[in-house]
């Protein structure tokens, strides 16, 4: 047997191998860690090299000219990139300054796109210094929320803008004249699509408003809305009209497709649509819930509590929710719906009307206590 005070002969050999191979490791770990430090600092030297040594490019500068420009900045261009438009363009004399003094600015990082006025032979930092003021973008918003009546779609064209009135209501004449689809049958309302327009320097009323009929257009065409009418057996602009019921009624999105069924299973029945918003729509009014019995009874066309089928034009701007449930109502039997808490937006819907009285019933109990009534 052998002493646990001693190593056998085996051991030793192996012992002896196994501390070579722990000093070539070591080595090999400090040669690999001074080839990753160079390596690493080779790379700062680069990446600080291309900072502050930007590749040459001639710019295009017109001898002792200052005339004026617009220049355009698009979604996703870089330092790289403005840099190069403006000594294309001649308005900088130095690509390379332009790039190191951007690099040091971190609000370049922020410039907007848009449109902006600058002006040949200009010093890299002042046409940077123009470009990183967001109050210096030449691009007008206007946003037009879902829901918007054409006139109040034409009063924010003319409060956002410099055109006045006149001239927005003389541009959307001519736009319901020219630019609207054909089953629009001229009729504006509910074809100036809700969203936010940037007006360009350049631009007219008439531009504008063209631009949010396109923005329909273009909706209605990626929906395939003709085509979608038809299989659900009705012509393109009952569906817009449906969507301007939809948008009006409901408060929440989710509740856009039960509401849309509710009008459709209305109208095949014959039923009258019995809605508040058409009675405000012929009102000019905004603001309550309900109507007044003495409303339901007034002779027009717009009055769905006396009338059966639908108002004779959309009465808003449907956003694309609310075209997408035109195009796509519940498979549901509902012929009725309340909202029955007006600060959620929640809506209650019922097949029959004794459940629908309830649902009345619940709207009343919820008045009771809320200020929203």
């Amino acid at each position: 047997m052998s002493d646990l005070g001693y190593d056998q002969p085996g051991d030793q050999q192996t012992r002896g191998r196994r501390g070579a191979g722990c000093l070539i490791s070591l080595v090999l770990l400090v040669l690999f860690a001074a080839v990753g430090v160079f390596a690493y600092n080779s790379s700062i030297d680069l990446i600080e090299q291309a900072l502050s040594d930007p590749p040459e490019k001639q710019c295009s500068l017109p001898r002792g000219d200052t005339k004026a420009m617009i220049v355009q900045v698009d979604e996703g261009d870089t330092s790289a990139d403005i840099g190069a438009m403006l000594c294309d363009r001649g308005i900088i004399s130095d690509y390379s300054d332009f790039i190191g003094i951007a690099t040091a600015d971190k609000r370049s990082l922020g410039i907007q796109p848009g449109s902006y006025r600058l002006r040949a032979n200009m010093e890299p930092e002042q046409a940077l210094a123009v470009l990183v003021d967001p109050g210096l973008k030449l691009l007008t918003p206007v946003t037009i929320p879902e829901g918007f009546r054409a006139e109040e779609v034409l009063k924010t064209v003319a409060a956002k803008t410099k055109f006045t009135p006149a001239e927005v209501e003389k541009a959307y004449q001519r736009v319901e004249a020219t630019k609207l689809p054909p089953y629009a049958d001229g009729e504006g309302e509910g074809y100036l699509f809700p969203s936010t327009y940037n007006l360009e320097p350049g631009m007219t009323a008439v531009d504008l408003l063209a631009q949010m009929v396109h923005q329909f257009t273009s909706y209605a065409d990626n929906a395939g809305l003709e085509g979608a009418a038809r299989q659900l057996g009705r012509a393109p602009e009952d569906v817009v009209t449906i969507a301007s019921l939809v948008q009006a009624e409901a408060r929440r999105s989710e509740d856009m497709p039960k509401v849309a069924a509710v009008i459709y299973n209305r109208l095949r029945k014959g039923m009258p649509l019995q809605l508040d918003s058409t009675l405000h729509y012929f009102e000019g009014s905004r603001g309550v819930v309900y109507t007044p019995d003495e409303l339901r009874e007034i002779d027009s066309p717009y009055n769905s509590y006396k009338f059966p089928g639908l108002p004779p034009t959309p009465i808003a701007s449907p956003g694309a929710d609310a075209l997408d449930a035109a195009l796509n109502p519940a498979d549901a039997d509902y012929l009725y719906f309340v909202t029955v808490n007006l600060a959620t937006g929640k809506t209650e819907f019922a097949t029959s009307y004794d459940d629908h009285l309830d649902n009345v019933a619940q709207y009343r109990q919820y008045c009771l206590t809320s200020d929203e009534c």
